[in-house]
């Protein structure tokens, strides 16, 4: 299960004109802290932050709202974060602050194209993600024989995956999270 949240609704209660763009860093915190509250009370595992309504994003709303939402996550309870309709131009500050901070999420293009990862990441953990959303659900096993990898080396990636909560672990199955 998820939850939308929409930024632009949320960037009206945080700033009193009328533009829809999320720059300078007091924006940034008081739009994080907003969605911090929904999160918090919300019992769904997903929160997908739209990004469809917004117009220019800077580097520091990026490293408030993004970068700061996966560090602040709470570890007594799994959250993953999924960011839709983000923008060739959203994705670059998104993708150079998480980078900085070596964080990782998902992200689905607002062009149609298939979701991808932005911020910190290897050959191996994109192989592995694009693997996952392909076959859906599965185990080391599995994903070895679709790469052509060792088990161990699609355990790995299986766990490196997980540890960044950008899939669902249980039971050594590995689940795409819900994007759409």
């Amino acid at each position: 299960m998820r939850e939308r949240i929409d930024l632009r609704p949320l960037l009206r209660e945080t700033v009193t004109s009328a533009y829809n763009h999320l720059v300078t860093r007091p924006t940034g915190i008081s739009l994080r802290q907003l969605i911090e509250a929904r999160i918090g009370t919300n019992p769904h595992p997903t929160t997908q932050l739209d990004f469809g309504s917004i117009g220019l994003l800077d580097y520091s709303c990026a490293d408030e709202i993004v970068a700061k939402l996966l560090l602040n996550a709470a570890d007594d309870r799994p959250r993953y974060l999924v960011l839709v309709n983000v923008s060739d131009t959203h994705r670059e500050a998104i993708d150079h602050v998480l980078e900085t901070h070596r964080l990782t999420v998902i992200a689905v293009p607002d062009d149609g194209a298939p979701p991808g990862i932005l911020g910190w990441r290897t050959p191996d953990l994109l192989a592995a993600f694009d693997a996952v959303q392909r076959l859906g659900a599965g185990d080391s096993g599995r994903l070895a024989d679709a790469l052509g990898w060792t088990i161990e080396r699609a355990a790995d990636a299986l766990q490196s995956l997980a540890l960044r909560r950008l899939v669902q672990a249980a039971s050594g199955t590995y689940c795409p999270l819900p994007l759409l």
